[in-house]
Protein backbone atom coordinates (compact mmCIF):
# COMPACT_ATOMS: atom_id res chain seq x y z
CA UNK A 1 0.00 0.00 0.00
CA UNK A 2 1.41 3.43 -0.98
CA UNK A 3 1.73 6.55 1.08
CA UNK A 4 -1.15 9.00 1.04
CA UNK A 5 -0.61 11.63 -1.65
CA UNK A 6 0.18 14.47 0.77
CA UNK A 7 2.66 12.32 2.67
CA UNK A 8 4.41 11.34 -0.55
CA UNK A 9 4.75 14.99 -1.54
CA UNK A 10 6.22 15.92 1.81
CA UNK A 11 8.81 13.20 2.18
CA UNK A 12 11.12 13.85 -0.77
CA UNK A 13 14.72 12.62 -0.74
CA UNK A 14 16.98 14.82 1.38
CA UNK A 15 14.72 17.87 1.27
CA UNK A 16 11.23 18.57 2.48
CA UNK A 17 8.47 19.43 0.10
CA UNK A 18 5.51 21.20 1.64
CA UNK A 19 2.28 22.16 0.04
CA UNK A 20 2.56 25.78 -1.00
CA UNK A 21 -0.62 27.38 0.24
CA UNK A 22 -1.09 29.10 -3.11
CA UNK A 23 0.25 26.79 -5.78
CA UNK A 24 0.85 23.21 -4.65
CA UNK A 25 4.08 21.34 -3.87
CA UNK A 26 7.11 23.45 -3.00
CA UNK A 27 10.54 22.65 -1.63
CA UNK A 28 11.26 25.42 0.89
CA UNK A 29 14.97 24.53 0.81
CA UNK A 30 15.32 24.93 -2.96
CA UNK A 31 17.17 27.91 -4.35
CA UNK A 32 19.84 30.13 -2.90
CA UNK A 33 19.27 32.06 0.31
CA UNK A 34 21.57 33.30 3.03
CA UNK A 35 19.15 31.76 5.53
CA UNK A 36 15.59 30.45 5.75
CA UNK A 37 13.16 31.47 8.46
CA UNK A 38 10.02 29.47 9.13
CA UNK A 39 7.34 30.95 11.37
CA UNK A 40 4.86 28.33 12.53
CA UNK A 41 1.38 29.79 12.99
CA UNK A 42 -2.26 28.80 13.27
CA UNK A 43 -5.24 30.78 12.07
CA UNK A 44 -6.94 30.41 15.46
CA UNK A 45 -3.97 31.23 17.70
CA UNK A 46 -4.39 34.67 19.27
CA UNK A 47 -0.70 34.89 20.18
CA UNK A 48 0.35 34.11 16.59
CA UNK A 49 -2.10 36.69 15.32
CA UNK A 50 -0.73 39.41 17.61
CA UNK A 51 2.72 38.79 16.14
CA UNK A 52 1.64 39.45 12.54
CA UNK A 53 3.02 43.03 12.38
CA UNK A 54 6.36 41.95 13.88
CA UNK A 55 6.63 38.97 11.53
CA UNK A 56 5.97 41.22 8.53
CA UNK A 57 8.52 43.76 9.78
CA UNK A 58 11.20 41.09 10.11
CA UNK A 59 10.35 39.72 6.67
CA UNK A 60 10.67 43.16 5.06
CA UNK A 61 13.94 43.93 6.87
CA UNK A 62 15.71 40.65 6.14
CA UNK A 63 14.40 40.06 2.60
CA UNK A 64 16.91 42.77 1.58
CA UNK A 65 19.66 40.49 2.94
CA UNK A 66 18.56 37.43 0.93
CA UNK A 67 16.82 35.76 3.88
CA UNK A 68 13.78 33.72 2.84
CA UNK A 69 10.76 33.83 5.14
CA UNK A 70 7.82 31.41 5.20
CA UNK A 71 4.68 31.14 7.27
CA UNK A 72 4.03 27.49 8.03
CA UNK A 73 0.57 26.17 8.83
CA UNK A 74 1.10 22.76 10.48
CA UNK A 75 -2.53 22.06 11.40
CA UNK A 76 -3.80 19.19 9.26
CA UNK A 77 -7.34 20.63 9.41
CA UNK A 78 -6.41 24.02 7.90
CA UNK A 79 -8.03 24.59 4.54
CA UNK A 80 -6.72 26.70 1.71
CA UNK A 81 -9.68 29.05 2.20
CA UNK A 82 -8.96 29.54 5.91
CA UNK A 83 -5.25 30.19 5.21
CA UNK A 84 -6.07 32.71 2.47
CA UNK A 85 -8.54 34.47 4.75
CA UNK A 86 -6.01 34.53 7.61
CA UNK A 87 -3.28 36.01 5.42
CA UNK A 88 -5.63 38.74 4.15
CA UNK A 89 -6.97 39.61 7.61
CA UNK A 90 -3.50 39.96 9.14
CA UNK A 91 -1.78 41.59 6.16
CA UNK A 92 0.70 38.82 5.48
CA UNK A 93 2.79 39.07 2.31
CA UNK A 94 5.13 36.24 3.31
CA UNK A 95 4.90 33.02 1.27
CA UNK A 96 2.84 30.39 3.08
CA UNK A 97 3.34 26.64 3.33
CA UNK A 98 1.09 23.90 4.64
CA UNK A 99 2.83 21.08 6.50
CA UNK A 100 0.01 18.59 7.13
CA UNK A 101 2.33 15.62 7.69
CA UNK A 102 4.54 17.78 9.94
CA UNK A 103 7.82 16.89 8.27
CA UNK A 104 8.99 20.50 8.54
CA UNK A 105 7.76 20.65 12.15
CA UNK A 106 9.98 17.66 12.95
CA UNK A 107 13.01 19.02 11.11
CA UNK A 108 12.56 22.41 12.82
CA UNK A 109 11.98 20.89 16.27
CA UNK A 110 9.12 23.30 16.98
CA UNK A 111 6.40 22.45 19.48
CA UNK A 112 4.04 25.44 19.72
CA UNK A 113 2.71 28.41 17.76
CA UNK A 114 4.02 30.89 17.20
CA UNK A 115 7.49 29.49 17.04
CA UNK A 116 10.34 30.18 14.63
CA UNK A 117 13.07 28.08 13.08
CA UNK A 118 16.11 29.41 11.25
CA UNK A 119 18.21 27.34 8.87
CA UNK A 120 21.53 28.54 7.46
CA UNK A 121 22.41 28.47 3.75
CA UNK A 122 23.55 24.84 4.05
CA UNK A 123 20.16 23.80 5.47
CA UNK A 124 21.37 23.31 9.05
CA UNK A 125 19.00 24.28 11.86
CA UNK A 126 20.70 27.11 13.76
CA UNK A 127 17.78 28.38 15.88
CA UNK A 128 14.34 27.29 16.98
CA UNK A 129 12.30 29.05 19.58
CA UNK A 130 10.34 32.14 20.39
CA UNK A 131 10.16 35.30 18.31
CA UNK A 132 10.86 37.48 21.34
CA UNK A 133 10.10 37.66 25.07
CA UNK A 134 6.88 39.68 24.78
CA UNK A 135 4.74 36.76 25.99
CA UNK A 136 5.59 35.99 29.60
CA UNK A 137 3.04 33.27 30.33
CA UNK A 138 -0.36 32.12 29.14
CA UNK A 139 -2.48 35.27 29.08
CA UNK A 140 0.37 37.51 30.27
CA UNK A 141 2.50 39.67 28.04
CA UNK A 142 4.76 42.71 28.14
CA UNK A 143 3.92 45.94 26.33
CA UNK A 144 7.22 45.64 24.46
CA UNK A 145 9.79 42.91 24.05
CA UNK A 146 13.15 43.33 25.76
CA UNK A 147 14.80 40.36 24.00
CA UNK A 148 14.49 39.76 20.26
CA UNK A 149 15.55 36.13 19.96
CA UNK A 150 14.55 35.51 16.35
CA UNK A 151 15.97 38.77 15.02
CA UNK A 152 19.23 38.20 16.91
CA UNK A 153 19.53 34.66 15.54
CA UNK A 154 19.23 35.78 11.94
Amino acid sequence: MGLPRTRALLAVAAGIVCLNAASGPADPFAGAAAARVFIFVRTDCPVSNRYAPEIERLHEEFAKKNVAFFLVYPDRAETQASIDKHRREYGYHIPALRDPSRELVKRSRVTITPEAAVFNAAGKLVYHGRIDDRVVDLGKSRAEASKHDLEDSI
